[in-house]
């Protein structure tokens, strides 16, 4: 099975790189580090993605001098309870892969083996920029995961927008810092930035287009650009929305093990 250990998702060219480790902390106020918390939780609230849910997912990835690289997954997702389901649909040749999630336990299947393999949120979708912890939702993640380190207002093209910057407390998350550039009229996240321990940008993420549905909004194309190696960007579209209940059996490993 096709699944990159790298820790990517997307050299920074619009500023100086450190050369030590940042190892320093920058401490805000107990009043804008509830402001932000609450900020990162209702992102998460004007989503769609609430109770259960399914979508595919389209992945388009380009390399300088290589022709583009088309990926589809299945996503299941039970938010409530921490469980999602992936199974890979193209290309041909890794149909059936698969990615299994029951709270803090996460495997990758391999179909041809038919073996489980324990996994990590940080691997990679195949060779995309895409990590499999950008595809799980749900709003605990960021007290359980993060300590505020930067908060203020700002503006973003058109946007007023709120920058806000998290510090990992816990291994889970793929990046040491993230800062978040999201709206303030409506709480959506129109960019991204990762950053390596060493506080170098290792991936920026785009959300241009988001559509308005039922249940929330939806990120309908997401761009992420590696910023280690320039011209390298995945762009991830996402379709067939379903948000019917989902059967038990979907968050099983006999689930993926029945579809091949």
């Amino acid at each position: 099975m096709k699944i990159n250990k790298t820790v990517l998702l997307t050299g920074c060219l619009l500023c100086a790189l450190p050369v030590f480790a940042d190892t320093t902390v920058i401490s805000v106020s107990k009043e804008d580090s509830e402001k932000a918390f609450s900020i990162m939780e209702s992102t998460e609230d004007v989503l769609a993605y609430q109770g259960d849910y399914s979508a595919t997912v389209s992945l388009v990835v380009e390399k300088p001098g290589k022709p583009k690289e088309n990926m589809q997954y299945k996503m299941f997702e039970r938010v409530d309870s921490d469980q999602f389901t992936m199974v890979q649909l193209f290309p041909e040749a890794d149909k059936g892969n698969g990615w299994l999630r029951d709270g803090d336990n996460i495997w990758a299947y391999d179909p041809v083996g038919r073996k489980f393999t324990h996994s990590s949120l940080k691997d990679a979708l195949g060779d995309s920029d895409v990590k499999v912890d950008d595809m799980k939702k749900g709003k605990s993640k960021w007290r359980r995961n993060y300590e505020v380190t930067g908060f203020s207002e700002e503006k973003l093209g058109n946007y007023d927008v709120s920058v806000i910057t998290l510090h990992a407390t816990t291994t889970e998350p793929s990046y040491v810092k993230t800062t978040y550039y999201i709206r303030r009229d409506i709480p959506l996240v129109l960019k991204q930035e990762n950053f390596s321990g060493s506080g170098r940008l290792m991936r920026k993420i785009l959300l241009p287009k988001y559509t308005k549905v039922p249940q929330g909004y939806v990120a309908t194309q997401v761009i992420l650009r590696d910023e280690l190696n320039p011209g390298e960007q995945t762009q991830q579209v996402i379709s067939d929305l379903t948000f019917d209940r989902l059967p038990d059996r979907i968050f099983t490993k006999a689930y993926l093990e029945g579809l091949n």
